[in-house]
């Protein structure tokens, strides 16, 4: 029979990853970090927060183990600590669009009108890019293209497109995608190709959906090495007994 101590300190332990997202700051932290890694100025601008204010949320989520740190000369980039915390944010997403009444007014605040634009599954995209009959097209800004991207796919921010759209190969059906399915990029190129009388989609959530379940990607940082920094891990005990 197990120890009730134990016990309690191990599910204190799994409760600190949820207290820790308990943030809407640092969740979009871990958005924008989906993206691929990024230094705390970036970050702070990405979320409308001072550097102070950001660092704090940063530490709390290396604190947590969602994120860890890799050291470029004077500068400390971050980055999510693996696949699994894409899928928990993910998840934490799915469960609030079926569990939160409001969400999907809230969306729909944030996201405008959608019911104009078409939609492809990563499904369909794949199957699609096999044929050869669309132009993929990454409308998030250009670091986020470096640090990894869908394999094939043409840089053009959104908030340059409307006046790049002869880079565009034509008579193709472009396919815009950005960070996910309630980033607003995606929905804002679609309308521009529209306006200017292309063929355009858009994949049905982002880059790092694509990437997560395996699907071709391009780019990405170099790897952090599992012990970047002993500050940013602590036992699961100590993590339990600070929430």
């Amino acid at each position: 029979m197990g120890d009730r101590a134990a016990k309690v300190t191990l599910f204190d332990a799994f409760a600190s990853v949820a207290k820790v997202m308990g943030s809407g700051r640092r969740a979009e932290i871990v958005d924008v970090l989906a993206q691929g890694e990024r230094g705390v100025d970036e970050i702070a601008m990405e979320i409308g927060q001072s550097t102070a204010n950001t660092s704090q949320h940063l530490q709390q989520l290396l604190r947590s183990g969602l994120v860890i740190t890799r050291r470029q000369g004077t500068r400390i980039y971050y980055r999510l600590s693996g696949p699994a915390v894409v899928q928990l944010w993910a998840a934490v997403r799915r469960v609030a669009s079926e569990h939160v009444a409001e969400l999907d007014e809230l969306a729909a605040v944030y996201l405008g009108d959608r019911s104009a634009l078409d939609t492809l599954t990563r499904t369909e995209l794949s199957e699609r890019m096999a044929a050869g009959d669309v132009v993929v097209l990454d409308v998030r800004p250009e670091p986020e293209f470096r640090s990894g991207h869908i394999t094939g796919a043409v840089s053009i921010p959104v908030k340059e497109l409307a006046g790049r759209l002869k880079e565009l190969p034509t008579g193709r059906t472009v396919v815009a995608y950005c960070r996910g399915q309630y980033c607003v990029f995606a929905d804002e190129a679609v309308r521009t190709l529209h306006q200017n009388g292309l063929a355009a989609a858009r994949l049905e959530d982002g880059y790092p959906e694509w990437s997560v379940t395996g699907l071709p990607v391009e780019g990405g940082a170099p790897p952090v090495p599992p012990k970047t920094d002993s500050r940013t891990r602590v036992s699961m005990r100590s993590r339990a007994n600070s929430s």
